[in-house]
């Protein structure tokens, strides 16, 4: 209704007054409208910004081109860039820099190196270390003014008096024995000095084992600049602790060698993947070896594709179709990021025991870090790779596969010997049978041979038992078993003064025990082929448990006991 109304009314009830008003002459015939209160503003078009050329250089400093450059170029063994005296080489370690007057070649990481030789470089060949002159060009920050105050260098051998004022601790030489002083040494064997004893090692891990100053080994493994981050650590300390994590706690025994190779240090220490380096009874640390540092991180070269089509010992169909069984396949483990990885190898070639194919859940990690993996997995198992998909690594024992289990050895009877022995005796019965002999390991067989032994087991010779002969076997038995298990081979009974009274003890007994201890032994270190020399899982917080007479609370107890009696 009201809308109705609204559009019968004349004209337009919400146009605006306008600022003029217009004049009273009847001869108008033409209106103008009014101009609008505030112009519209015109602004200029904008201003095209001149940019300057690009300086021209050619110093290969500004030449270096980013790692997502398509930059190859194909390299062979040998040098592929000098500079007078000091080169970029390549050869069995990969990429290797060679300077003048240099104990070894030079690195960027020296336990993570793939043993596979380069196919191309990323980058331009130039030496990631200091210029002996300054013909490069400075690229950096401008460096600090020289300051006036001179710092006192302090060498071990003669340290600063205690209490000096603006001087910090430097560790002396030793640990030494009573008489002896410390030497100067120039080979690692004079610095190292006469080993450790037992004592002695207690004695310098033990207050490392709370401490965090230590040195992080990651994924890179053993860099450069860690060989004088590691001494620095020796200016203060006398063993230096490195905490490993990542893919090189894949191979312990690669990273204890290369770090006292190049360090010049002893490992008297390992828990897992924490090591503990000594630094050598006679060290000093003016007379360390010092090494240029690098100053930027080496793009690393183009190795060979780990992953092919078809690989060793395989055509492309056999590979395509161990990848689809892949897909099916559980997981032997799940790898955390950063973590300790040390039984991995061993894990994986006992699920060869049970598998051609084997797979490890990677979920989290990064890429490089499990195909990094996946290439240190197949030179220590070994293995053939089949594929990364999934962030999962697929691994196939290959033809070359053996069992660690020796099949060859005497075989224990089971129920097929025990039917082809009865046909012998009655050829009239079971002569169709076929005959099946199970064979046993070496530690199958011991285990047997020690339960016969020790009367946990027994052999039967009769064969041809019916149930009942062989439930009135088994119970005459069990009443053996029990009676021996729950017996000693030695008691020995004292008297009150403290003398012994009679001591029953066989010496068989006891030959038999440690001859048994000796054997579990052997077997352990055939067994674990991976144990490394530098592995030590004695705890050095060990509990004295020895008491003097009569301090326990049971003896307080039973003089108590006796007063009363006496009572």
């Amino acid at each position: 209704m009201a809308m109705a109304i609204v559009a019968s009314l004349p004209g337009n009830l919400f146009s605006s007054v306008p600022s003029t008003r217009p004049s009273n002459d009847s001869n108008a015939t033409s209106y103008s409208p009014p101009a609008p209160p505030i112009p519209v503003p015109r602004y200029p078009p904008p201003r095209e910004k001149s940019k300057p050329p690009p300086p021209k250089t050619t110093n290969p400093a500004f030449k270096i081109p980013h790692h997502r450059t398509k930059y190859y170029k194909p390299v062979r063994e040998g040098v592929i860039s000098s500079d007078g005296d000091r080169s970029v080489v390549i050869g069995e370690n990969g990429v290797s820099y060679l300077l003048p007057d240099a104990p070894f070649e030079f690195q960027y990481s020296y336990s993570e190196t793939p043993s596979v030789k380069p196919l191309a470089i990323r980058e331009p060949a130039f030496l990631p270390f200091a210029p002996p002159t300054m013909a490069r060009p400075w690229t950096g920050k401008a460096p600090l003014k020289p300051k006036k105050k001179k710092i006192p260098l302090f060498d071990s051998f003669n340290p600063p008096p205690p209490g000096t004022k603006g001087v910090k601790f430097v560790e002396m030489p030793g640990p030494y024995q009573l008489g002896k002083y410390p030497e100067e040494g120039m080979t690692r064997e004079e610095i190292l000095g006469e080993p450790l004893t037992r004592h002695e090692i207690q004695m310098l891990v033990k207050p490392m084992l709370s401490d965090n100053r230590q040195v992080n080994l990651g994924r890179d493994g053993l860099t450069h600049n860690m060989l004088e981050l590691v001494h620095s650590h020796w200016k203060r300390r006398r063993v230096c602790k490195v905490k490993c994590k990542g893919v090189p706690t894949v191979d312990m025994k690669n990273v204890c060698r290369h770090l006292e190779a190049k360090t010049g240090g002893k490992i008297i220490h390992r828990v897992g993947g924490v090591v503990y380096l000594f630094r050598g009874r006679n060290y000093n640390y003016a007379t360390r070896p010092q090494y240029p540092v690098m100053l930027w991180k080496p793009a690393a070269p183009i190795y060979p594709k780990l992953i092919q089509d078809a690989p060793e010992g395989l055509t492309k169909e056999e590979a395509d179709d161990f990848r689809k069984k892949g897909q099916k396949l559980l997981p032997i483990c799940k790898l955390a990021k950063n973590g300790v990885y040390i039984n991995l190898v061993r894990d994986v070639r006992t699920a060869f025991e049970g598998s051609p194919l084997v797979k490890i859940d990677c979920k989290g990690m990064h890429a490089t870090d499990y195909k990094k993996l996946g290439a240190k997995l197949k030179e220590l198992v070994p293995c053939v790779l089949l594929s990364f998909d999934e962030e999962q690594i697929l691994m196939w024992r290959g033809h070359e596969w053996r069992s660690k289990y020796n099949y060859d050895s005497p075989s224990v009877p089971s129920y097929s010997d025990v039917a082809n022995h009865s046909t012998q005796e009655n050829p009239g019965q079971s002569e169709d049978r076929d005959t099946e002999t199970v064979r046993s390991s070496p530690k199958m067989m011991s285990l047997w041979n020690r339960a016969i032994e020790s009367s946990k087991a027994i052999l039967l010779e009769e064969t041809n038992l019916n149930p009942d002969e062989l439930l009135t076997k088994v119970e005459e038995f069990e009443t053996i078993s029990q009676a021996t298990e729950h017996s000693y081979p030695a008691v020995i009974l004292a008297s009150e003064d403290g003398t012994s009274v009679h001591e029953i003890s066989s010496g068989e007994d006891e030959e038999y025990i440690d001859n048994e201890l000796e054997e579990e032994e052997e077997e352990e270190e055939e067994e674990d082929d991976d144990d490394d020399d530098f592995y030590d899982s004695d705890s050095f917080g060990e509990v004295d448990l020895t008491a003097a007479p009569g301090s326990l609370a049971i003896d307080e107890i039973a003089k108590r006991l006796d007063w009363m009696n006496e009572e």
